[in-house]
């Protein structure tokens, strides 16, 4: 059996994230999609919000766990004894930065894959920051995050806390 991990900060997860999710499913065994808890990035969405959110959207598929973590990524791939680290990517900067860490990764474990997923065109400007900045002036973003996510945001916006 092959888990993979897919890690990312999720604030909040897009329907760009939910292809590659959906579509690493059909590949691995078991995906673990895990929120990354970041010190040093203030998110819109608590920890317990994002790991709402993704069971939500991701009840659906069977073979998909949501989990959380911080610290190292690769110390977190050995604990849920995964052999392979799922990125997406949307542009040539993504696979800059995605590569660097894939690197180091390989340095830290040579026994962990790192499998980059191009996102799919319809995706390919869709950025949580992107979604945060627009729903930030009003803007919708219906079409951009799973209803869950979209209904959360909405409320968010309403009570000013946006």
């Amino acid at each position: 059996m092959i888990t993979a991990i897919y890690p990312g900060s999720f604030d909040p997860i897009t329907n760009g994230h939910l292809d590659i999710l959906k579509r690493a499913s059909r590949i691995f065994d078991k995906v673990v999609v895990t929120v990354m808890e970041n010190p040093r990035k203030k998110p819109m969405f608590s920890l317990e919000e994002r790991l709402e959110m993704l069971k939500v959207t991701t009840a659906g598929i069977a073979n998909v766990e949501v989990d959380c973590y911080r610290g190292l990524l690769i110390n977190y791939v050995k604990e849920k004894q995964a052999r392979v680290i799922i990125k997406g990517l949307r542009a040539i900067t993504d696979f800059e930065v995605e590569f660097q860490m894939a690197l180091i990764n390989r340095k830290l474990d040579q026994d962990i894959e790192t499998m980059f997923m191009m996102t799919s065109g319809q995706h390919s400007y869709l950025s949580s920051s992107i979604v945060k900045e627009v729903a930030s002036y009003g803007g919708n973003v219906e079409s951009l995050v799973p209803p869950c996510v979209y209904k959360k945001i909405v409320r968010m916006y309403k009570e000013g806390t946006l």
